[in-house]
């Protein structure tokens, strides 16, 4: 399965581990995430019409020296799946996804007509983080995390794309006892909005792998392990996250039924 996204530091962050992951489950997973830090869709559209080559190109969760425009990467791989994502400070303001989302849904299933065009739900910053963008919504994570979802959702209903929910996994798992920080849980942000170098990063990359290879994987066997922090994982921690990964996975595809 051949996966590009075109997003940011927040896709980066959700894919780190996917091909990992998927090995673990006998599956083949090749995916590049085309970075510009902090990049809106407004942005993407207008690199899109310039045919701009400002993309860091990144391969199975590791950065190349390589920057490409967007319409040359469309058409270099038979790809299987693009996600797409608004920038995390623009996500609960609607004004911001249009007509910029649509005209990339367009440009894309005109050069790619063959992949599944899918939309990344983004994450709520940490209560607390100093984002500049936090003060949009009141520096309130439960906020800013009611109004990305309703702006996801609407717009994941007017182009028909699947939602990949990283957001509620994320805001789910915030209120369990490893990461609920009222209780003493450790923050799954490393700065107060990119995730966690070590949970974080794997609670999404398992989302995605949840959806994507459209099955259970609550007994995967990857065990990630930070060179960053020299930090491995707990098996039930882990396992928690899996258990809550396909609990709103589930949930979501019961639901689109």
């Amino acid at each position: 399965m051949k996966v590009l996204a075109i997003g940011n530091s927040f896709s980066e962050d959700a894919v780190y581990y996917l091909r990992d992951i998927a090995d673990a489950a006998g599956e083949d997973i090749f995916v590049v995430n085309l970075y510009i830090g902090g990049c809106p869709l407004e942005e993407h559209w207008l690199n899109i019409e310039s045919n701009a080559p400002s993309y860091q190109y990144q391969v199975n969760g590791a950065h190349t020296d390589r920057l490409v425009s967007i319409p040359e990467v469309l058409v270099e791989e038979p790809w299987d799946v693009i996600v797409t994502q608004q920038a995390s400070g623009f996500s609960g303001w609607i004004e911001s996804y249009e007509p910029f989302l649509g005209l990339m849904q367009a440009y894309i299933q005109e050069k790619a007509p063959k992949a599944r065009r899918m939309l990344h739900k983004t994450w709520a910053y940490d209560e607390g983080s100093t984002h500049r963008h936090f003060l949009r919504y009141h520096r309130s994570q439960q906020e800013m995390y009611a109004c990305l979802s309703r702006c996801y959702a609407a717009m994941a209903e007017k182009y028909r794309l699947p939602l990949i929910p990283s957001g509620d996994v994320i805001q789910r798992l915030r209120s369990l006892p490893p990461f609920d920080r009222k209780q003493g849980g450790r923050s799954l942000c490393r700065d107060g909005f990119h995730m966690d170098y070590l949970y974080g990063r794997y609670a999404l990359s398992y989302t995605w792998a949840r959806v994507l290879l459209g099955r259970s994987l609550e007994a995967n066997a990857y065990v990630p392990q930070t060179e960053l922090t020299d930090e491995t994982a707990e098996e039930s921690v882990l396992e928690l996250i899996r258990q809550t990964a396909e609990e709103v996975v589930g949930g979501a595809e019961s639901a689109g039924r």
